[in-house]
C-alpha cells in the first residue's frame, strides 16, 4: 500500500539451533510511531537490527520506501538507530556530536552550523550547545542522540529501549516529550520496549511479540480491551482470569457458569457451546461493595479484602474470594466518597457490568 513506508514480509532469523524470528509480516505506516512490546527474548530487538542493516534475515524481504533492502549495510539505509547506551562521545561537546556524521561525509563547516543549529532547536537543546554529555541530565543526553540521529532526515528512527536507563519521573516525562518530537519532525518511529505502559503511551500501534511472532499488532486501546489471546492480555496489563463454563450459546449470547454463578455474557467473538473458555475482566472494571451496597447478591462473587495499597488518585485492592481465587481491583480515590474505607479481612462482593469482560480461548 501506498501509505506503508515499511514492509516486512516473511522474515526468519536463528542463530544456531536458536529461532529467534519465524515468519515475520508487518507492514510500518508513514509518519506512525509504532512499537514492538514484549518480554526479554522475544526477538524484538532482532527484527531492529533487522531493519537498521546490523543483521541479515534467513528468510524474507524487508523493503523501504519501496526499494528491497537486502544486502544493503547500515550506512545506505534511510534509518538511524538511538542506542539504548546513547553512545555519545564523552570529549565532544554537544555540538560536536551532532555535527559528527555530517564531517565524517565532509559536508561544509557553514551547512553544518546552520543544520546542527536547527536539529538541535527542534529537541529543545540550542541553549546547551557547548555543553558535555556529563554536564547534561539522562533525558538531555537521550535528546542529543536523537537530534544526531535524525539530523540526517532519515525516513525511519529506530528506538531501543530508549527511556530504560531513567528513572521513573523523568521517564514519563520524557514519554511526552519523545511523542511530541516524533509529531514535530512527522517522521516514523520504531521503537522496542518491554514496559507495557511506555508502549501504550507512546505509541499510535503496537505489536505485540512472544517466542519469535506476532501475537497482535492494534491501536493500544484495541491490544488492552480487546486482547487476542491470553498472552497479550497479561503482557499488556494486569488480569483478572475466570474459568468459565458454557451452559448454552447462540449468535448474541452466552450463558456460562463462573465461580458457582451463573451469568449472561454478550457473545462477540462467536464462542461456539463446546468451547472452552476464559473470561478476563481489567482490575478497573471490578466493582467491590460492602454489605451495605448489596441488593443482589445472585450475580455476585463473596470475599474478604486482604491488601490494600493506596497509590493516591486510586486504591488497589487485593481481594481473596470464598472459593480461594485471588482478584485484584482498582478503585478511584475520593477523600470524601467514604465507600472506598476499606478494611483488611472485610466482608465484601465483588461484580462488574456486563460487556466489560473479554472473552478468550481458554489456554492450557
Amino acid at each position: 500500500m501506498a501509505n506503508n513506508l515499511i514492509e516486512i514480509q516473511g522474515i526468519s532469523k536463528a542463530f544456531g539451533d536458536n529461532t529467534v524470528l519465524e515468519n515475520i509480516h508487518l507492514s510500518v505506516k508513514r509518519g506512525e510511531f509504532l512499537t514492538l512490546l514484549g518480554p526479554s527474548g522475544c526477538g524484538k530487538t532482532t527484527l531492529l537490527r533487522l531493519i537498521s542493516g546490523f543483521e541479515q534475515p534467513d528468510t524474507g524481504t524487508i523493503s523501504l520506501n519501496g526499494d528491497n533492502l537486502a544486502g544493503l549495510p547500515p550506512n545506505q539505509r534511510q534509518v538511524n538507530t538511538v542506542f539504548q547506551s546513547y553512545a555519545l562521545f564523552p570529549h565532544f561537546s554537544v555540538f560536536d556530536n551532532v555535527a559528527f556524521g555530517l564531517r565524517c561525509q565532509q559536508v561544509k563547516e557553514a551547512e553544518i552550523k546552520q543544520r546542527v543549529l536547527e536539529t538541535l532547536d527542534s529537541v529543545h537543546l540550542k541553549a546547551f550547545s557547548h555543553r558535555y554529555p556529563a554536564q547534561l541530565s539522562g533525558g538531555q543526553q537521550q535528546r542529543v542522540a536523537i537530534a544526531r540521529a535524525v539530523i540526517n532526515k532519515p525516513k525511519v528512527l529506530l528506538l531501543d529501549e530508549p527511556l530504560s536507563s531513567l528513572d521513573h519521573h523523568l521517564r514519563k516525562n520524557m514519554q511526552r516529550q519523545l511523542k511530541e518530537l516524533q509529531r514535530d519532525l512527522n517522521m516514523t518511529f520504531i521503537c522496542v520496549t518491554h514496559d507495557q505502559e511506555e508502549a501504550l503511551s507512546l505509541s499510535d500501534r503496537i505489536a505485540i511479540m512472544q517466542d519469535g511472532k506476532i501475537q497482535q499488532i492494534g491501536t493500544p486501546r484495541e491490544v488492552y480491551e480487546e486482547p487476542c489471546n491470553v498472552s497479550v492480555a497479561e503482557f499488556t496489563g494486569e488480569t483478572n482470569l475466570f474459568d468459565a463454563k458454557i451452559i448454552t450459546a447462540n449468535n448474541t449470547s452466552l450463558v456460562v457458569e463462573v465461580e458457582g454463578k451463573q451469568l449472561t455474557l454478550e457473545n462477540h467473538r462467536h464462542i461456539k457451546p463446546r468451547q472452552k473458555i476464559q473470561i478476563l475482566v481489567r482490575p478497573e472494571d471490578l466493582k467491590v461493595l460492602d454489605k451495605t451496597e448489596v441488593k443482589d447478591v445472585s450475580k455476585m462473587f463473596p470475599g474478604v479484602v486482604d491488601e490494600i495499597i493506596y497509590k493516591g488518585s486510586t486504591v488497589d485492592l487485593v481481594v481473596h474470594l470464598n472459593s480461594g481465587k485471588q482478584l485484584f481491583a482498582t478503585e478511584f480515590f475520593d477523600e470524601d466518597d467514604e465507600d472506598l474505607d476499606y478494611h483488611l479481612g472485610e466482608q465484601v462482593w465483588v461484580e462488574w457490568i456486563p460487556g466489560w469482560e473479554v472473552i478468550l480461548p481458554h489456554e492450557t
